[in-house]
């Protein structure tokens, strides 16, 4: 068929059909406007795909072609996002709302733009361009490192694999939500029933499961879309001064910005927005969960700044909690990590925000008594986007039986004292309930952060009585884990390497695994910064304790409770004859944050670093008043930079910013 061309007219052919397949799927996709025909486009479709299987040479990664998936793949790789996706805070009502206007409109009270969006119920995304062609997809993850799921992403049509337009960024990071419209979600459960396969939850739940696929190819036929909600990293300084630019500027390269996208001028206008859209909710072909305001100028939020994990200049406005009323039908009682015992409502299943609730908290003793609720009550379940569903309040009294607390722990019958309003089993040690979740406290990633045990490994690791402490762990060998379900040699031989690979920790990490109540990774991290080795640990006093910052009299008691504890001096001593190393917090004679020459100035850390990694760079700078972004920009003062620095390290060239190896930051930092 294509044998007489030669091979310039092959490939002025292919960038002909690439041209007129990425238009067609714009207009389709993205202005709802298409200029042919369906056969029309599948006639250019298949005269591309016969192209590149005949010339596999003419196939490249932004082809029309590659949207219908590929063979299955392992597992899947991570991605470190170059600017951490950071979660929102949240507005439950129009007075946080009215609160958040005034704290990002600053004491001018003259107001500022908002820019108003659904906050759509779907799985957020990074997709990162280079040179305007598609690099790579990944999921938000923990908000640093995410899935690379490049594979299924292209499957998305809405999803442009090259951008548009001529002042396309040479690098740029595109944010979106992916999602599956309730048309979809209706059609695909409607197939399972008849097959009789299961069927799935919630259109946010379809689309989590098609995007981790490892075939993409059943991705493809999931007909997920993408709305683009913001820019993340750009390799060009200053395109864009607003957010609303941002997303004009995102529909001429190609994506589908939603269409009820607003800029708001005035408090009162938000309020209308939030009226109309929560009108609006239900007839929408896509589920939402709330709202999102961002302040519109990029000056402005940079001004705002963050706070913990969590922008100032951005708030998502969440709808209230659906109510529905179901049977109370009985009610069992869990034992936590720290031996907490949590009474657990077992409900008559009924369907409620999004997902089928068949259990609520109930919380402890002294909110049963406050509900007055009984056995066989019909109660009133709330459910507000992923938080747990809890039981409001009793609709309908049948004068049942009264929920009382057990006499002894419903797991291993030890005893069970009252702390306040919570009940605890005493039984620590014996408990395998409390083993279970304090073990998967201990791997976990601010913990020793053990590379694939995860929680249903640790479950197994207990039940079969291959691990009776958190010391166990360190004993385990490849031909033990070979005897779990679904654990061949080569998945064995990886975890013990994991395993071993944890074993050298900081003292703020060992301590936080220790699991000490009340004592999370700050609390960790101001102990571990005062004390000279784990020995240490074993022989503190409350005066000590509570002169530290930030630590009170109870948080000392829980400390001195558990460091009095024989059985937890042997498990310490059991950690460090199996070898681990506790490695002590470093830290440097820097000056306050008053006098110190670094106070007030913008630093950015990229590369590694020879002697500390970059968290521990970054803390010192903090104590010493200076700021640390993740961004290189003109209002930077420094770069520190180590090996394979990357982009960063070329952008701060390119504005002649200072740029410093780590002995020069530490010798900044010794200065006053």
């Amino acid at each position: 068929m294509f044998e007489e061309l030669s091979p310039e007219d092959r490939l002025a052919l292919r960038d002909r059909l690439h041209a007129e397949l990425h238009e067609h799927n714009y207009r389709y996709y993205v202005l709802s406007d298409p200029a042919v025909s369906d056969a029309e486009y599948d006639r250019a479709f298949q005269e591309l795909l016969q192209l590149e299987h005949d010339y596999p040479d003419l196939r490249t990664s932004d082809s029309p072609t590659q949207r219908v998936g590929s063979a299955p793949s392992g597992e899947f790789a991570t991605i470190e996002h170059r600017i951490p996706m950071l979660s929102l805070g949240n507005a439950f009502s129009i007075s946080d709302l009215n609160d958040f206007y005034a704290r990002v409109s600053g004491t001018s009270g003259e107001g500022i733009e908002l820019v108003a969006e659904p906050k759509l119920d779907g799985v957020a995304i990074s997709l990162m361009y280079e040179q305007g062609v598609l690099r790579y997809g990944a999921t938000r993850g923990d908000g640093q490192t995410g899935e690379d799921i490049t594979s299924n992403v292209k499957t998305i049509s809405s999803i442009p694999l090259r951008l548009k337009g001529e002042n396309v960024p040479q690098v740029l990071e595109v944010r979106g939500e992916i999602f599956m419209p309730k048309q979809v979600f209706h059609d695909i459960n409607a197939q399972a029933e008849k097959k009789g396969e299961k069927t799935f939850v919630n259109p946010r739940n379809a689309t989590s499961g098609s995007l981790r696929q490892l075939d993409s190819r059943v991705t493809s036929r999931r007909k997920l879309a993408m709305n683009a909600y913001s820019v993340g990293y750009v390799s060009d300084e200053s395109v864009f001064e607003t957010h609303a630019q941002s997303l004009d500027a995102l529909k001429g390269f190609g994506f589908v910005v939603n269409d009820k996208v607003e800029t708001l001028s005035s408090f009162a206008s938000v309020e209308q927005y939030v009226e109309r859209l929560s009108e609006q909710r239900a007839a929408l072909d896509y589920e939402i969960d709330g709202l999102v305001f961002k302040v519109n100028s990029f000056e402005r939020q940079e001004q705002l700044g963050f706070v913990a994990r969590a922008p100032r200049w951005a708030i998502a406005y969440k709808f209230p909690a659906e109510e529905v009323t179901t049977l109370l039908e009985s009610v069992d009682f869990q034992v936590g990590r720290t031996g907490a015992i949590t009474p657990v409502a077992r409900l008559k299943p009924v369907f409620v925000g999004g997902v089928t609730v068949s259990n609520a908290t109930l919380h402890n003793m002294d909110e049963i008594s406050r509900l007055g609720v009984r056995i066989g009550d019909e109660v009133v379940i709330q459910r507000a986007g992923d938080v747990i569903p809890k039981v409001a309040r009793v609709s309908n009294s049948s004068n049942g039986d009264e929920i009382s607390l057990p006499s002894a722990c419903p797991v291993c019958a030890s005893e069970i004292e009252l702390d306040g309003s919570i009940a605890r089993c005493t039984g620590s040690l014996v408990c395998s309930a409390q083993l279970k979740e304090s073990i998967k406290h201990f791997v976990s990633r601010k913990a020793f952060d053990i590379d694939g045990m995860g929680d249903k490994l640790v479950e197994q690791l207990i039940e079969k009585e291959f691990i009776a402490s958190a010391s166990d762990i360190f004993s385990l060998t490849a031909p033990n884990l070979m005897l779990l379900e679904r654990m061949g040699q080569k998945s064995a031989e990886k975890l013990i390497k994991a395993i071993e690979a944890s074993k050298r920790i900081s003292m703020a990490r060992f301590l936080y695994a220790l699991g000490v109540r009340e004592v999370g990774e700050t609390t960790a991290r101001t102990i571990a910064s005062a004390i000279d080795g784990v020995e240490s640990l074993f022989e503190l006093n409350k005066a000590f304790l509570e002169s530290l910052d930030d630590i009170g009299p109870i948080v000392a008691d829980h400390v001195l409770a558990f460091a009095s504890n024989a059985e937890n001096k042997l498990q310490v001593e059991a950690l460090i004859s199996l070898g681990v190393v506790v490695e002590q917090e470093r830290t440097l004679n820097v000056s306050s944050d008053t006098d110190s020459v670094v106070a007030g100035k913008v630093f950015v850390l990229t590369g590694t670093l020879p002697n500390y990694s970059r968290d521990e760079l970054k803390e010192m700078l903090i104590a010493a008043g200076a700021k640390v972004t993740g961004s290189v920009s003109k209002k930077t003062d420094y770069l520190v930079a180590g090996e394979k620095a990357g982009s960063k390290y070329a952008k701060a060239e390119s504005l002649g910013l200072e740029i410093l190896d780590e002995s020069g930051a530490l010798s900044l930092l010794q200065q006053t």
